[in-house]
């Protein structure tokens, strides 16, 4: 997965959440619209740990630490 790739992913979430947000707060249903906004927020963040955790392999096999 390209850079790129994962930078259109995070604002597709990101616009995704804010509409359903959006939707979701109009019905009235601010405890739904808090709950689906958490929920983009950690799938953006899950993504987020995995490429620290590969770019902190990266960085100990170009060192080679151990």
């Amino acid at each position: 997965m390209s850079q790129i790739d994962l930078i259109f992913k995070i604002a597709g979430v990101g616009i995704l959440t804010a509409v359903l947000h959006t939707m979701l707060k109009q019905a009235g249903k601010e405890d739904l619209a808090h709950l689906a906004t958490w929920a983009g927020v950690a799938i953006v963040l899950i993504w987020v740990v995995k490429l620290l955790g590969s770019l902190f392999a990266e960085v100990q096999t170009v060192f080679r630490l151990f």
